[in-house]
């Protein structure tokens, strides 16, 4: 294949053709990004913050067209990628303004005259990266990654190639330095030649387990430091003195946003016994509001699924959990017609061992596990190989305090919606990954945390 093709998922049809980067592009490309982060990293903070207001200030200018392209490509309603692109503009003023701190040297009490750690940036940042969110997966891996004094080479999906080319072109608006952020226009089996290159230092991946498992032998063979956000089973879980009220219209929005399709999105709703039938009845009852339809159409909640292969997939998902006993409670079945739509979709009765309890749904599909109470929910939110995100619903703060300790993830959100801050780490235990972005402990993953010590003068 000598050419990446663009699809719109609301219509089936060709969008455009891009061509692949050849050789001697690639090379042109990593050679830049090494040439512009030896001068980067002796830049001043003031400038590297600069540079990141100024990637904000592009961003919200020209929402509307960036927005336009995000629909067009992957298929989320418009004002959700309008949405992003504001998340990704916040993201970039919240590390111009708090990054510098969060790099800045950390004096140690020690016997030695002075001792203090200090954050080096190592190098060039290969960021291979998904389609679900072309603008905010990147912006939240660039944004510490630039002001921490790196460069990054974006991989992106294949099936977003105009928004992964506009990132480029955003950044060279914004100022940024010819060759620090660069866009590489190749196919997956490449990613493993680049990685290899001297001059890259390290890898951030989000995606599926699969595809992490292969990029993090190749690093690990290299020795090149990693940062890996993959798939993701969230547990949604309903204990009998929650809101239901709230805890149903929490509960489309955790699952039916990006028409379902994010790492961090609720899968499995487990629910104490006592009070599931009532849940079932207003979960429902909430998810018929929902539109599905044009995704350019402000009206739309609902888009298409990015991929047909990937509608194909969720629905062989639906069908198998109904063989082995679940119930379809709304939905549950492709949308026909042009587009790669999916029913809105919510199964009852499932248990452990069903695809929809084990694998990750990634599209409008949720699961109702019952259990018997906290303690069992508790014990069915962790049986998965998967660790990223969490939802508790409860009334008793104190009780919810202990149990969010007990649960298996990289965050836990009490009576609330689990999404990603700039403000707060974020990522995954067990299948879901290891390494943290964002906040003050994602802009340190990409430095050399470096102990300085000056002993007693002679």
């Amino acid at each position: 294949m000598t050419m990446i093709i663009s699809i719109n998922p609301a219509t089936g049809q060709e969008i455009a053709r891009y061509a692949l980067d050849a050789a001697a592009d690639v090379e042109l490309k990593l050679d830049g990004a090494a040439r512009a982060q030896a001068c980067w990293k002796r830049s001043s903070m003031a400038e590297r913050a600069a540079l990141l207001r100024s990637v904000a200030a592009v961003l919200r200018a020209q929402r509307d067209s960036l927005a336009a392209i995000i629909t067009s490509e992957m298929g989320k309603p418009i004002a959700e990628a309008e949405g992003e692109i504001e998340k990704s503009a916040w993201t970039c003023e919240f590390y111009a303004e708090s990054g510098p701190a969060f790099v800045g040297d950390v004096p140690v009490p020690s016997s030695a005259a002075d001792s203090r750690v200090v954050f080096d940036p190592l190098g060039v940042v290969l960021a291979v990266m998904p389609w679900n969110y072309p603008l905010w997966q990147f912006v939240r891996c660039a944004a510490p990654a630039i002001i921490a004094g790196n460069a990054v080479l974006l991989k992106h999906a294949n099936n977003v190639p105009h928004s992964a080319l506009e990132i480029e072109r955003i950044f060279r608006e914004a100022g940024a330095p010819q060759g620090l952020v660069s866009t590489l226009m190749i196919q997956a089996e490449q990613v493993a030649s680049v990685l290899g290159d001297t001059r890259v230092a390290a890898v951030a991946l989000t995606g599926s387990t699969a595809v992490g498992k292969i990029v993090a032998s190749q690093a690990g063979s290299l020795m090149k430091k990693q940062v890996l956000e993959l798939g993701g089973s969230d547990p949604f879980i309903v204990l009998a003195d929650a809101d239901l009220s709230l805890a149903a219209k929490t509960a489309v929005k955790a699952r039916f946003s990006n028409t379902g399709q994010s790492c961090i999105s609720a899968k499995r709703f487990i629910v104490e016994n006592a009070i599931a039938d009532e849940f079932v009845a207003l979960f429902r009852a909430e998810a018929e509001k929902l539109k599905v339809g044009n995704p350019l159409d402000r009206s739309t909640t609902i888009g298409p699924m990015a991929r047909a292969n990937l509608r194909g997939e969720l629905d062989g998902q639906v069908r198998r959990t109904i063989a082995a006993g679940a119930r379809i409670v709304l939905g549950g079945k492709p949308i026909e017609g042009p587009g790669f739509f999916y029913a809105p979709t919510i199964i009852d009765q499932v248990t452990s061992g069903m695809p929809a309890a084990v694998e990750e749904t990634f599209g409008p599909a949720a699961a109702i596990i019952r259990a018997a109470n906290a303690d069992a929910a508790i014990d069915i939110a962790n049986e998965t190989e998967f660790g990223l995100g969490a939802a508790l619903w409860t009334s008793d703060l104190d009780r919810a305090y202990r149990l969010t300790r007990r649960i298996e993830a990289g965050a836990v959100f009490v009576n609330a919606l689990v999404a990603s801050d700039p403000r707060l780490p974020f990522g995954g235990i067990k299948q879901s990954g290891y390494g943290r972005e964002l906040g003050e402990f994602g802009i340190r993953e990409f430095t050399n945390v470096k102990t300085v010590w000056f002993g007693q003068a002679a």
